[in-house]
């Protein structure tokens, strides 16, 4: 059994501009620097094994919060092959069937050239039971991507990433789940990092 406890990175411009932003290296806005000023890691995570994504944007955010986190591939954002740097709206208006085909498939979305939540979830799964396996620590800091939260919010919650999901996520804040022989449980949603 390990905790593991997952933080999304701060805002770049294509997240205010609604891109697609997958692996593409985009580095956190002045926006984002400036959220990250009012926001800090309660006593208790702390002391946590961090890891970070590799992309900029999530290393950028470690760095602001002063979190010492070795770098894990495996928590790299989907791969959104072909729609990267597009946004829905263009999507809706030139790739409109693609689109509705794929979103009906749930946790199977699969863009041209790209990855599923089902992928992410698998690639991030095998990294959590090889890490838990060869630490004793067993409790882990995550700072990655919305596309990685989402995934193993599916998988600890049930969810097919149809319709709503069962609970709210507040991507600003940080998100915990126990893995335990391979499988992924709600541990605390929504832990604040607000100063």
């Amino acid at each position: 059994m390990a905790d593991f406890y997952f933080l999304r990175h701060a805002t770049t411009e294509w997240n205010l501009q609604k891109r697609l932003q997958g692996r593409t290296n985009i580095p956190l806005a002045e926006a984002g620097i400036e959220q990250l000023r009012n926001r800090k890691i309660p006593a208790a995570l702390q002391t946590l094994r961090w890891f970070s994504s590799p992309l900029e944007r999530a290393r950028q955010t470690a760095e602001q919060l002063s979190i010492n986190a070795a770098s894990e591939m495996a928590l790299i954002e989907m791969n959104w092959g072909d729609w990267e740097g597009r946004t829905l709206t263009e999507l809706r208006a030139t790739q409109p069937e693609i689109l509705a085909r794929e979103e009906a498939r749930g946790l199977d979305l699969s863009p041209p050239g790209g990855e599923s939540p089902r992928d992410v979830s698998a690639r991030v799964t095998a990294w959590a039971d090889l890490i838990s396996s060869q630490d004793s620590d067993q409790r882990f800091g995550c700072v990655c991507h919305k596309g990685v939260i989402r995934a193993i919010y599916a998988a600890a919650s049930g969810w097919d990433m149809l319709g709503k999901p069962p609970h709210t996520l507040d991507f600003n804040a940080v998100q915990g789940f126990r893995f335990t022989d391979g499988e992924w449980q709600i541990l605390t949603l929504n832990i604040d990092i607000s100063r």
